[in-house]
């Protein structure tokens, strides 16, 4: 994941989208496992009738059974190989690919950019109904059934107090390590005509577990178990409250990443790159 293109090699952008139902996540495992990366590096070996695999880089790495909606990865390329296969590469692709992931634009990337370093933000929306029939059978792999009335404004009360630059220990999974300071942008709760609850958040970057935790707070405010000033509570003690639940990851998608303007990629990256220290 260098910031420079190696001699002889172009840069492309991919945006991309996936059903994450049958995808053992988005990174590569052994075993054989299924996954998104896996998918999408066989296809482009292959439609580019190349002996090496050319490894991505994604924007955020998803878990098995999330979706995403804007996803977004680099590949580093042969000049030759995308000298001769450009103008058919999207396409070929598209034909090759399974159905539950499609790539929807490559081009080459503008200077300094790195899918995961030069993102500024990443964007992910978790899904839940209340209804009391439950859900629909259309949107079974996508929306959460929660079986118990949820109060909406109540859930966006709490999930206001988030936002902001936090040390997330008490809703991630730790790493070795890694920092668990994240700064939230945005944080919302809405219900839409249909009935669907949208629990939409935007951060900087986000922990292993952390969307799918909060949520999961968020939820036992919703249905009246917990107070509106639980979720922060939880965070300011930064460790793992075992009333916090791990939703299911189905209701969970990535919706957008956001990068800066291309004469800042390359000082974003840098940035990113550095440890995140609190008050920093």
């Amino acid at each position: 994941m260098s910031d420079e293109v190696q001699p002889g090699f172009v840069r492309l952008r991919l945006d991309l989208s996936y059903d994450g139902t049958d995808f053992s996540g988005w990174a590569k495992q052994a075993g054989g496992r299924r996954t998104v990366q896996g998918e999408v590096e066989d296809a482009l070996r292959t439609v580019t009738r190349s002996r090496d695999t050319y490894e991505l880089t994604v924007a955020g790495r998803t878990d098995a059974g999330v979706h995403a909606r804007g996803q977004v990865a680099h590949v580093d390329l042969p000049e030759a190989v995308w000298r001769e296969h450009h103008e058919k590469l999207l396409k070929r692709l598209a034909g090759r690919l399974s159905r539950d992931v499609r790539v929807w634009a490559l081009r080459e990337a503008p200077s300094g950019f790195n899918a995961r370093f030069a993102a500024i933000w990443r964007r992910y929306v978790y899904r839940v109904t209340d209804n009391p029939g439950g859900v629909d059978p259309l949107l079974r792999n996508h929306v959460l059934w929660h079986d118990w009335a949820l109060d909406v404004a109540a859930m966006d009360a709490a999930a206001k107090t988030l936002v902001g630059e936090h040390d997330f220990a008490a809703y991630a999974k730790k790493r070795e390590g890694a920092t668990t300071i994240r700064e939230i942008l945005d944080f919302g709760v809405r219900r839409h005509a249909d009935g669907i609850v949208e629990i939409e958040v935007r951060a900087d970057a986000f922990c292993h577990n952390q969307v799918r935790s909060m949520v999961g707070a968020l939820l036992f405010v919703g249905d009246g178990h917990r107070g509106v000033e639980w979720p922060r509570k939880v965070l300011d003690a930064r460790v793992r409250d075992s009333a916090v639940h791990v939703v299911r990851p189905h209701g969970l998608t990535l919706e957008e990443v956001g990068y800066p303007a291309d004469d800042q990629l390359a000082e974003r990256q840098r940035q990113a790159r550095r440890v995140r220290v609190r008050g920093q």
